[in-house]
């Protein structure tokens, strides 16, 4: 067989490998210019400053997306996966985020006020200062978070899970809940516990509850007493 005829040969299957290389995979990563559409993909985009409020990015893969300063309020995001994010000083207030992760995000200051968010995932997120004022959250784990000085006022928390999560100076305020709440090993240094029924808390250990800010009107569960230096000066 000549040099040409072997040459002949291996030139379409050549080709056809070529091409097979140049084609774009299933599943690859969306434009960032793409807009706001369910599914979409935005991995690692910026998307700093913007108004989104609104959009519909259910089930959307918002990974390491950079969202610092931007406007999410009434988006739907449920079942999104926002692991990464950057969330630095923007609102989602009012989302629906059902299921959504939003595991390791670094989110301070934002607002998640009244947001749905039940069965969502924060476990190992920074939250600090972050608002959930009058958020669903029921169900929900924020475990290992970082959520000094965070708002849960009027929050519902039923069944949600705290474990091992920093919540020095967090404020539970007329937070609600129904059922179990998990505080196993969470730090609870002046988080603000007054007039909060916590008697179905599990995981709470006395020493938690000596470095919290009750009342008298705060109820603790079985075993456990009211601090002598209860309750704390104004913060």
């Amino acid at each position: 067989m000549t040099v040409r005829t072997v040459k002949s040969l291996l030139a379409p299957a050549v080709t056809a490998c070529l091409v097979a290389l140049a084609a774009p995979t299933a599943g690859h990563a969306a434009s960032c210019k793409d807009s706001a559409a369910p599914g979409a993909d935005w991995t690692d985009c910026n998307k700093k400053a913007l108004m989104l409020g609104g959009s519909d990015l259910q089930g959307a893969n918002l990974v390491n997306t950079d969202f610092t300063l931007t406007d999410l309020r009434g988006a739907n995001l449920t079942g999104a996966n926002l692991e990464k994010a950057t969330l630095v000083r923007s609102s989602v207030a009012g989302a629906l985020a059902g299921g959504a992760n939003f595991s390791k995000i670094e989110a301070y200051r934002c607002n998640f006020a009244g947001i749905a968010a039940e069965k969502a995932s924060f476990v190992n997120s920074e939250l600090q200062r972050a608002n959930f004022s009058g958020a669903r959250l029921t169900g929900t784990s924020f475990e290992k978070a970082e959520l000094g000085r965070a708002n849960f006022d009027r929050a519902e928390l039923t069944g949600t899970r705290f474990s091992h999560a920093n919540l020095s100076r967090a404020s539970f305020s007329n937070a609600s809940f129904t059922g179990p709440i998990d505080f196993d090993g969470a730090f609870m240094f002046l988080t603000r516990i007054e007039g909060v029924n916590l008697s179905e808390a599990t995981g709470l250990e006395q020493e938690q509850v000596d470095m919290t800010c009750g009342d008298s009107s705060t109820k603790l569960p079985a075993g456990l007493n009211t601090p002598a230096a209860w309750p704390c000066a104004s913060d």
